[in-house]
């Protein structure tokens, strides 16, 4: 059984990480894919053939997604291209990591602007639809330093934590019209983005994991793919851990 069939999904920043395995896995599970990125380059143009190859409808748009006119011009788009949108993945996200007193004003403002202004633009220019059609599942893409904080991220983890409570708020907000709204809470994944990091902040993050080893893309993906199928109907304002117990 294919649990997101006749879906059309919606996945920001998925050339890559997380958000390519979240595309492919929606695929799959027979959801159409819609996904954006910062620029067209080698990951999109790939991931883009290979959702095609799996036989379902897909589309990408180039866009930064702290841009709010742009997504309001996608928005137009899909809802002429496609008809509907029944879930929609906020998953753009950069850091810039840097302890406070070194951290740059330009700093906390790409980081704020890329992390947490995308939801409220994506979430803005899609929710009318939803509401429209009365029906949806919005999942958006947190982190445990959002719930824990973690030195060096100030930034990053206060758009983290602003996602949680903007979930839980457009939750109350949509419940009443069928929209679902949940976010994700990843611990230490392995991604390009973890990847930069050296052995030895590697070897910490793993001795504080209970389950000894990094998270993957996919552990992700399969978490949001329960909140986005019906699996999960009566599930909205949650924030789900995905983190091998890190936050324990």
């Amino acid at each position: 059984m294919k649990l997101l069939e006749n879906k059309i999904a919606m996945i920001t920043g998925a050339s890559r990480g997380i958000g390519r395995s979240t595309a492919l896995l929606f695929a799959d599970n027979g959801a159409d894919i819609i996904f954006t990125d910062f620029r067209e380059d080698d990951n999109s143009k790939s991931l883009l053939e290979e959702l095609k190859g799996k036989g379902v409808r897909a589309a990408f748009y180039a866009a930064d997604a702290s841009n709010h006119e742009r997504t309001l011009e996608i928005a137009k788009e899909i809802e002429k291209e496609f008809g509907r949108l029944d879930i929609l993945i906020n998953n753009a996200g950069i850091t810039r990591d840097n302890l406070l007193l070194r951290m740059s004003p330009a700093d906390w403002d790409l980081v704020i602007n890329c992390n947490l202004r995308s939801v409220y633009n994506y979430c803005k220019a899609f929710t009318p639809m939803m509401i429209k059609q009365r029906s949806g599942s919005i999942i958006n893409i947190s982190s445990i330093v959002g719930i824990n904080g973690n030195a060096g991220q100030c930034n990053y983890s206060a758009t983290k934590a602003g996602i949680i409570g903007f979930t839980r708020s457009l939750a109350k907000e949509l419940g009443s019209r069928n929209v679902r709204v949940n976010a994700v809470a990843p611990g230490f994944i392995e991604t390009p983005m973890t990847k930069q990091l050296g052995e030895q902040a590697l070897n910490d993050w793993l001795k504080a994991i209970p389950m000894r080893r990094p998270g993957q893309p996919e552990d992700i993906a399969r978490t949001s793919l329960y909140l986005a199928s019906e699996l999960s109907t009566y599930i909205t304002g949650q924030v789900l851990r995905c983190d091998g117990g890190l936050s324990l």
